[in-house]
């Protein structure tokens, strides 16, 4: 009995060293994946698992519609099985994980994940538990103004999911108190709060990309910005400390979406520097859409790309 015991911690113990973690959280349609794309492309397909944990909702599409709460609801989801998964995930073994497939919203046929260096994992819910938030290195909330997500939710619901405008529009009013209840209270746990969203009376074009307000807390450390962009620079990107809605100080780096290259590309290179690697800095980052580049979208997974290779080291 004592050796089949021994054999068992044995076959347990981790052979690999366990990938880096970070999550990313948001509203529906609040630029998660869009985030994450970017950063996976850059660490490459041999590196990064990206994952969604909304593929833990409990009902499909249609047996929703018979109970009285919706996908935001932690009761809507197998949370204690996302909490299973993402430890393991965390200690470097596969998971079986459940699909939720939102082009049809029906539960199909899960797949096999393995856990590469680093792990992307993007959701409604990765922050809501102590355990799930416990599995991550780097933790990050995404928080659009509510009328722009709005506006990027009725865009991609109807076009790809197959929605009216109507049915958008109803389902994000009966969201909205489980939203406020659920989602937005995964902020105050995020280590890096972004939000994409036009700088407030300036009157940029219709064709400007959205500007970036990046909140750098305390709970982890940043790459050090302060010699570049000082308190007197008025460059088109600039860090300044402020007041998080908790009270707290905190740094905010603000990246203007009329940012030219030149003026990115110097915080680029400063927080790639800081990194101390011989790779070159990617050039694949910022791309919202099919030849379609935003300064402020690449800083940002500038910044978390930063955070996992530097957590990696």
């Amino acid at each position: 009995m004592p050796d089949k015991l021994m054999r068992l911690r044995r076959s347990e113990a981790p052979e690999n060293r366990r990938p880096v973690m970070i999550a990313i959280a948001g509203d529906s349609a609040a630029g998660k994946t869009t985030l994450t794309r970017g950063i996976a492309e850059a660490l490459g397909p041999g590196r990064a698992t990206a994952l969604c944990v909304d593929d833990y909702h409990r009902y499909d599409r249609a047996e929703r519609r018979d109970i009285p709460f919706t996908v935001l609801n932690p009761g809507c989801n197998y949370i204690e099985i996302m909490e299973q998964h993402l430890q393991l995930l965390a200690l470097g073994r596969p998971i079986l994980k459940p699909v939720y497939d939102h082009s049809t919203g029906m539960l199909v046929r899960p797949v096999l994940v393995e856990p590469r260096d680093f792990v992307i994992v993007e959701g409604l819910l990765p922050l809501h538990t102590k355990l799930a938030r416990a599995c991550f290195d780097i933790t990050v909330y995404l928080d659009p103004p509510e009328p722009i997500r709005r506006e990027w939710k009725l865009r991609r619901d109807c076009a790809d999911r197959g929605y009216t405008p109507e049915q958008v529009l109803a389902e994000l009013d009966r969201r909205e108190p489980e939203s406020a209840a659920y989602i937005r209270q995964q902020r105050q746990w995020a280590d890096l709060a972004i939000r994409f969203a036009p700088v407030s009376g300036h009157g940029d074009p219709p064709d400007t990309p959205l500007s970036a307000e990046i909140l750098l807390r305390p709970t982890i450390n940043h790459p050090d910005l302060s010699h570049v962009l000082t308190d007197d620079d008025r460059r088109t990107v600039h860090l300044k400390m402020i007041r998080d809605c908790d009270g707290r100080p905190v740094d905010a780096l603000h990246v203007h979406g009329y940012a030219p290259r030149e003026d990115s590309r110097i915080v680029e290179k400063t927080i790639w520097e800081q990194l101390s690697i011989d790779h070159a800095l990617p050039d694949s980052l910022g791309e919202y859409a099919p030849g379609k580049r935003s300064e402020a979208l690449a800083i940002a997974q500038l910044l978390l790309l930063w955070h996992l290779l530097e957590a990696a080291a």
